[in-house]
């Protein structure tokens, strides 16, 4: 039985796509809803457009990491996407295929959003029982689908409380 290679899921907010879409759109921000990522090693520079290129910081536990990104999809109020391209500890120097994470924001009435987060695993290369061993070692206990279900239900809802506090 092959791994899952994505997770998603949806939450409604009580805003309008625009402005949710210039929250997500600027990685810097990402730290204020989820529970790995810390934001980007860069200030603020708005919402990032198609080929721009942010470092990732990240935590799970005491583990630190960096990872480089390169925006691959946005467009304003309907979607904004980045591909995951090299990881490290301080600097993010190993090259290779490792997630592409996508939002889109679908208007579902007067001032509300629904949100989708969607966690897709670029790492076709390996196999799924190496897959598997390296998860749930990184993990402690998950493949990498499971725990990302988790970490998407965490950040959307944070997301929600944030934008509608």
């Amino acid at each position: 039985m092959s791994r899952p290679m994505h997770v998603s899921d949806s939450i409604e907010v009580a805003a309008d796509p625009i402005t949710i879409y210039r929250e997500v759109a600027d990685p810097s921000r990402m730290g204020r809803w989820s529970p790995e990522n810390q934001g980007t090693a860069e200030p603020s520079r708005g919402p990032l457009g198609v080929g721009d290129e942010f470092v990732g910081r990240n935590r799970r536990g005491p583990g630190r990491w960096s990872t480089a990104c390169t925006v691959i999809a946005a467009e304003p109020g309907e979607r904004f996407g980045f591909r995951v391209h090299r990881i490290g500890l301080r600097s993010p120097l190993l090259r290779g295929s490792i997630a592409t994470w996508t939002y889109t924001f679908e208007p579902v009435g007067e001032g509300r959003t629904r949100v989708t987060e969607t966690w897709q695993d670029d790492r076709t290369g390996w196999s799924d029982a190496w897959a598997a061993r390296f998860d749930k070692l990184v993990t402690r206990g998950s493949t990498f689908d499971t725990f990302q279900a988790g970490n998407i239900r965490r950040t959307l809802a944070r997301l929600k409380a944030d934008l509608e506090g």
